[in-house]
């Protein structure tokens, strides 16, 4: 009963998946991911019928379980799916609700040497799996990929490096630019490398998985150790901002107090 529920005219399918390509990935992250896919309203009246499928990617720090997070006025974007299709405003198809998040908030639905390789999951996993398991029109022709901001960066990359795979796409404040974004922060992040981590990659991943699992304490509330992103030059101050002011931070030896050091 709406607004805090809505009785679906076609079926969502919760699964989880084993991603071989995903084992062992950099950050350490779950190789077991959810996997929604949805079928529209007649799938199961009509065993002979095949349809389209379209694969929708969330933006950065999303995961598939946002999907179903409901908003003051505003029903949750399976739901509204569900209705268009139920309306019969589009002709009927398949939506696969992808998961590519990480542990640093997402992977741009690329294949990283430092996040794992997530394209590759994409492509060479979810697509056979939805296939083997529902009536898809399984070619590039009748297949399509969609996202918002890094989803729709995640929907760009996906179909140029995959075009045999999918045929269409549609990108929604698509993240691009990369190089005008981020190339000012680089020396910044390098020096944050070169202090902390003696220049190792390596011995920052492992501080990170450490403080991951709970087992460090202290970094990442700490601004002399933390990259942050200063809104202003005045504001780029030093202050160890640690959340326990009596404890002093554990690897540059700032103290907890929230005092501006100069």
């Amino acid at each position: 009963m709406l607004p805090w529920s809505a009785e679906l005219a076609g079926r969502l399918d919760h699964h989880v998946v084993e991603s071989d390509l995903l084992r062992g990935n950099p950050l350490g992250d779950p190789h077991q991911r959810p996997l929604v896919v949805y079928v529209p309203p007649g799938y199961d009246d009509a065993p002979g019928r095949r349809y389209p499928s379209l694969y929708v990617l969330l933006g950065y720090t999303g995961h598939v379980g946002m999907w179903f997070n409901r908003a003051p006025f505003r029903q949750p974007y399976p739901e509204l799916a569900d209705a268009m299709f139920a309306a019969g405003d589009v002709p009927p198809a398949i939506v696969v609700y992808v998961d590519a998040w990480t542990a640093l908030g997402g992977s741009q639905y690329l294949d990283s040497p430092a996040t794992g390789r997530y394209h590759s999951y994409l492509r060479d996993e979810l697509v056979p799996f939805v296939d083997a398991r529902y009536r898809t029109l399984a070619d590039r022709d009748h297949r399509a990929v969609t996202g918002k901001s890094s989803g729709g960066y995640g929907a760009m990359v996906t179909a140029m490096l995959a075009p045999d795979v999918f045929g269409a796409l549609a990108t929604h404040a698509g993240d691009a630019l990369f190089e005008v974004a981020y190339r000012p922060q680089f020396p910044a992040v390098a020096r944050r490398l070169r202090d902390m981590y003696d220049g190792s990659y390596d011995k920052f991943l492992a501080d990170f998985r450490g403080r991951l699992a709970g087992t460090k304490e202290g970094i990442s509330n700490c601004s002399r150790c933390t990259p942050t992103r200063p809104r202003t030059p005045a504001t780029a101050s030093s202050a160890c901002r640690s959340t326990t002011p009596a404890r002093s931070c554990p690897r540059c030896g700032s103290g907890g107090s929230p005092a501006t050091r100069s």
